[in-house]
């Protein structure tokens, strides 16, 4: 091997031996220390000898070609010899191979060397307090990127949560750029991989191996991921409190058994389309895990004896969301409640799930004495008498959220709100086809006196009869949201804005398409003192004369939406000559009839503005839109 020599004036440093900081050489053939200055380039006269042959020529050095012809190995050396992570990253650097090389020294190999060259010197921390987040998506996510991360991190306070989603096709995330992470932040405590698919049990295991910190894995799509994988995660990562799994295809239960095994410390955990996972798999988390209180199985193969289990053993769970459960039956449901385990279970939703009956359901209201939130999505085996009987027994019920339940009608409807009137403050109705317009003598019923808050959102049956009953029967209301709702007239809304006596705060009415001025009118007259919120989108039939009756009544109004109506330049003249007006939020998209001639009423508008939506205003030119935006210059414009 060549030797290394310093010669003539000028400092550099040849082949044959390796540097560490300082310029200090160590020669491969022998113990001696060599110590020089390194610089970036010489032009000078030095013997070389090849063999037995030696002679004197001038040679011309350059510091790149000098090191680069330095195997990995010796690269290497040099690279975790160096003191703090600052000079690491400075390496890093120079090329993508001195970066994948820096990037593959974990942080036990620094710590050893860097104590045995100088134990009198103070270097900086290496490991941090991991507070630094990094995301990656799409042709950004690659094995350079990840390298980069881990490195320029490791010395600014450390990698504590790491996001990939997405991948390059060319050069995509591997096993290898999981481990350089796992070499350089040991700090890391949340991992997501999401649709990685070359990142498998290798990364995951390094992850495990170094990454003791970790409190949160999320893997969606992760195709090469097996349990083998997972299971290092549970070895290496008891803090783990957080395992989201979705649409990994072997993961299965072995890998669910060793996170309930070996992470006491899990309080959250989301299952989904794992064809793998099973009752052996779920019964083991839930029947293990003390300390688990938010728990979501989708579309996984278990049977009503995970939620038998879930029934005896979630003495914890405060959260519960259940969908797709296709082989459990009524009798899983209904041992769930009447097991009189979730006594602490404050939220609820079960979507898809055949098994839902009328007396599984009464059986989970029963036995969820704390249930506060109640969401039943595409149930359609529950009807009116099991709503009722789960309304009675659920005494503490707050929100209750009703999606594609086709079996109920308004009997159920009022039935429950009658039922739950002591606590419920929130009803939302979405496409439930089975409510139809009757009318219903409801003075009998006591009024529900706290409800503030009722959605129905394209129940398409609904119209005059059945927001009159609401109306009486709901006389606190201070939100509602009735879009989508197109066969409601001015008639059918009126009882309802009459009988709200503790003033609406917001009203959205998107897409009922028959109301007119006469209900906007009468809505401003009632509540012009409370309202702050008004949505009118897609009412065709409001004009300038509904902007009149605003600007004239609106004192609290911050948030307008006359998108799609037949509203003209006048009608936003009316708005910006409003003194107590004081709008935040204006969208006009759709509204063909405004021009250019609104500019100086906006302009007039701007000292509260925040946000203007003037899409699709064919009459507002180009022009036009770059003096607003020059002018309103602390509003976000849409165009």
């Amino acid at each position: 091997m060549p030797a290394l020599v310093n010669h003539g004036g000028d400092d550099e440093l040849y082949p044959g031996g390796l540097v560490d900081l300082g310029g200090r050489l160590r020669t491969a053939s022998s113990n001696v220390d060599v110590y020089s200055s390194p610089t970036k380039r010489a032009r000078i006269s030095v013997p070389f000898s090849f063999g037995d042959l030696e002679a004197e020529s001038e040679v011309d050095v350059d510091y790149k070609s000098s090191v680069e012809i330095l195997p990995d190995e010796c690269l290497f050396e040099i690279f975790r010899r160096l003191s703090s992570g600052k000079e690491r990253s400075s390496c890093a650097c120079v090329s993508r191979k001195w970066l994948m090389l820096v990037s593959g020294i974990c942080k036990d190999e620094i710590e050893t060397v860097v104590k045995t060259i100088s134990s009198d010197e103070s270097h900086e921390d290496v490991e941090g307090d991991g507070y630094l987040t990094r995301r990656l998506e799409g042709k950004k996510a690659t094995d350079v990127r990840l390298a980069a991360i881990a490195v320029g991190t490791s010395w600014r306070g450390g990698l504590g949560k790491l996001s990939i989603r997405g991948n390059n096709s060319v050069r995509g995330v591997t096993n290898r750029g999981l481990s350089a992470v796992a070499n350089g932040c040991p700090s890391l405590r949340s991992l997501s991989l999401w649709n990685v698919s070359s990142v498998g049990d290798k990364g995951l295991c390094e992850i495990g191996k170094r990454c003791h910190m970790l409190e949160k894995l999320d893997l969606c799509h992760s195709r090469w991921i097996t349990n083998k994988g997972l299971i290092a995660i549970a070895e290496g990562c008891p803090n783990l409190t957080t395992l989201n799994i979705e649409s990994c295809s072997k993961i299965g239960n072995e890998g669910l058994q060793a996170v309930a095994k070996l992470c006491p410390n899990l309080h959250s955990i989301s299952i989904k389309d794992c064809p793998l996972v099973g009752d052996h798999g779920v019964s083991s988390l839930l029947s293990s895990a003390s300390e688990l209180s938010r728990v979501k199985l989708q579309i996984l193969n278990i049977t009503d004896f995970s939620l038998a289990v879930i029934g005896h053993y979630g003495k914890s769970i405060t959260n519960l969301v259940l969908s797709g459960l296709r082989n459990v039956n009524e009798r899983g449901f209904w041992v769930m409640g009447v097991a009189q385990g979730l006594q602490k279970l404050v939220s609820l939703t079960i979507t898809s799930c055949h098994g839902v009956t009328d007396a599984s359901i009464e059986a989970i209201g029963k036995g969820c004495p704390n249930l506060k939130q109640m969401c039943l999505r595409r149930c359609c085996f529950v009807s009116d008498s099991g709503l009722v009987a789960f309304a009675k027994s659920a005494g503490s019920l707050e929100n209750l959220h009703l999606e594609e339940c086709n079996r109920f009608t308004q009997s159920g409807i009022i039935g429950a709100i009658s039922s739950i009137k002591a606590k419920l403050k929130s009803l939302t109705l979405v496409k439930c086809m089975g409510i139809k317009d009757i009318e219903v003598e409801v003075s009998m019923l006591s009024p529900c006196e706290s409800l503030r808050s009722v959605t129905i959102k394209n129940c398409h049956g609904i119209g005059s009869a059945s927001l009159a009953v609401i109306g009486k029967l709901c006389p606190q209301l201070q939100y509602v949201d009735l879009t989508g709702l197109y066969g409601i007239t001015d008639a059918g809304l009126l009882p309802l804005l009459e009988n709200c006596e503790a003033g609406l705060v917001k009203v959205n009415l998107t897409g009922c398409w028959n109301l007119t001025d006469n209900i906007v009118s009468a809505m401003t007259r009632l509540h012009g003192g409370t309202l702050e919120v008004l949505n009118l989108d897609g009412c065709w039939n409001i004009t300038d004369a509904s902007l009149v009756a605003i600007a004239d009544n609106c004192l609290l109004l911050n948030d307008l939406d006359v998108s799609r109506c037949a509203i003209t330049d006048a009608g936003i003249s009316v708005l910006s000559d409003a003194i107590q007006l004081s709008l935040q939020v204006l969208s006009m998209s759709g509204c063909s009839e405004i021009s250019n001639n609104c500019m100086p009423f906006l302009k007039k508008l701007s000292q509260n503005l925040l946000g203007l939506n003037l899409q699709n205003c064919i009459g507002i030119g180009s022009n036009t839109i770059e003096l607003l935006v020059e002018s309103l210059w602390r509003c976000d414009i849409l165009a």
